[in-house]
């Protein structure tokens, strides 16, 4: 997976869900991946990852 793409996408969508292989399922809305569920350790910083480049991404644009 791209963060980085990944937040273009979330912050250009405002709100849904991606599927990352291997991964699972996250959810958005209002331009932040939400919290998993079932928030095991690797998705949990996969979250935070993509929540800061859509931060980067704010402040750049």
């Amino acid at each position: 997976y791209n963060p980085i793409q990944i937040a273009r996408y979330v912050k250009t969508l405002f709100k849904g869900e991606i599927y990352i292989e291997d991964v699972g399922e996250f959810h958005f809305d209002q331009g932040k991946v939400l919290k998993p569920i079932n928030g095991n350790i690797q998705r949990l910083s996969i979250m935070s990852e993509i929540n800061r480049q859509v931060n980067a991404l704010q402040v750049k644009f």
